[in-house]
């Protein structure tokens, strides 16, 4: 079972922080950062052209907004209105490959929303083959998607694994008919259930389910009730994403009744829940809210000190480099961080004027080099190695990065880390405070705002 947390521990230490998906978070970047910049990061890697890249496009239509969603989204009722941002997709990948070169090496596909399996097979098709015919997608690669439930079917199912998709994220969120009123997602268990034995009678590699936790109406028996009937149906993984309240970014969560939504140390227990049940099944807890079967890549992965951590959450890391497509998408390349513009009249405009659609971005000193790879170290493997170094940068962490670790000193006192010769290592107990550690390592971080741009951290 997991630890026993006091509650008084567990709210000293509940704080907004960043999930650390990237260092420096997108709060950090600037406009500064524009097409110029981006172009001047692509030109780099045209000069290594051995280096392998992933590739995420951003498909951001969706049938209805739930009230709870965070995500980048569209809801369009206008006709042709995906063919039309297909026909941005490929004018913007047209000009990254003219300034990359053709037939790059892709391991990892991903289409995220948004709503992919919105689009009708036609449309798969022709945005697969526009992906296809600018990048080399290695056959033996992830070609992964995500997938709403209700509005998949069986045949679609068969229809992308026909297609090469070999991985699937199908959102459940939660099984309670309370809960999915509430967060305005009405999804029968029997549908969801039926497209997921589809996924796997097709042949996926790879059957992936997510859940949210901290919503409206979710009480410990019933969240155990939705784990257990996920837990039953076997997927290799499992993401258990803590819901963000964050009505001031996300004007549509307005429409959530926060009056029976759990938070605190009740929020705490669903996921401690969640923790024990799937230990229980078999599952290893992967970083902050991720499970996975033990022999899962991603389970190994994490045993070999090898998961990485990204924008699309936790992974093997394929490659070094992730170019991104469509409205809102980010990017990673030769040390730059490249953000398109996230509402879709600007994007489209933006590339229809023949320009790149990037409206901010980042470019990593040495320092922030050494920062993330010493997050990605606590977030991915619990642990901080004093000879930590970047190329370029040779000092071990120790030496630079000293006033984190200094301030890391409280936390051993309370248990949550360990100074050990080599290296400071997270305990069970450090486990559910990670973000907070990272936090100490944060050059940008505001620690003063009214409203925080992040969730807190528990």
């Amino acid at each position: 079972m997991a630890l026993d947390v006091p509650r008084e521990l567990l709210e000293k230490h509940d704080k907004p922080g960043p999930r650390y998906t990237s260092y420096p978070t997108v709060p950090a970047w600037t406009s500064g950062f524009g097409e110029d910049d981006y172009r001047a990061a692509l030109r780099e890697l045209a000069a290594r052209p051995d280096d392998e890249l992933s590739v995420y496009l951003h498909l951001p239509f969706c049938a209805k907004h739930c009230h709870y969603c965070g995500c980048n989204a569209v809801v369009s009722t206008e006709k042709g209105a995906v063919d039309a941002y297909l026909d941005r997709v490929e004018r913007e990948l047209a000009a990254v490959v003219d300034v990359l070169g053709p037939g790059r090496r892709v391991v990892q596909l991903h289409w995220g929303g948004g709503t992919p399996n919105f689009l009708k097979d036609p449309q798969v098709e022709r945005a697969l083959g526009l992906l296809r015919a600018a990048f080399a997608v290695d056959p033996r690669g992830e070609v992964s998607i995500e997938v709403d439930p209700r509005i998949g079917t069986p045949e679609q199912a068969r229809f992308l694994r026909a297609q090469g998709f070999n991985r699937i994220s199908l959102g459940v969120q939660d099984f309670e008919p309370a809960v999915q009123k509430a967060i305005g997602r009405l999804q029968k268990r029997d549908r969801t259930l039926e497209l997921y034995h589809a996924c796997r009678e097709a042949g996926f590699e790879g059957v992936n389910l997510d859940l949210v936790y901290g919503l409206p109406e979710q009480t410990r028996d019933s969240f155990a009730h939705t784990l257990r009937d996920i837990i039953e149906q076997g997927p290799d993984r499992v993401a258990c994403f803590s819901y963000a309240h964050v009505p001031w970014v996300r004007p549509r969560q307005k429409l959530i009744n926060t009056d029976n939504m759990p938070s605190g140390f009740e929020k705490f227990e669903l996921f401690r829940l969640a923790i024990d049940l799937f230990a229980e099944a078999g599952y290893d807890w992967i970083g902050i809210d991720h499970f996975a079967r033990r022999d899962d890549e991603l389970a190994v992965a994490l045993r070999e000190r090898r998961l990485h951590r990204n924008f699309m959450g936790y992974t093997t890391r394929p490659a070094p480099h992730m170019l991104a497509f469509g409205m809102s998408g980010i990017g990673d390349v030769c040390d730059r961080f490249v953000q398109n513009d996230a509402e879709l009249d600007g994007y489209q405009a933006t590339v229809d004027a023949g320009r790149l659609p990037v409206v901010k971005g980042h470019r990593l000193s040495d320092d922030d080099r050494l920062r993330r790879l010493a997050i990605l170290n606590l977030m991915c493997n619990l642990e901080l190695p004093y000879a930590l170094t970047v190329p370029g940068f040779g000092a071990p962490a120790d030496e630079l990065l000293a006033d984190g670790l200094a301030r890391l000193l409280p936390y051993r006192d309370e248990g949550f880390v360990e100074f050990l010769p080599d290296r400071v290592r997270v305990t069970d107990l450090g486990r559910f405070f990670v973000r907070n550690l990272c936090m100490e390592f944060d050059a940008y971080l505001d620690r003063t705002s009214e409203k925080p741009l992040f969730s807190k951290t528990i």
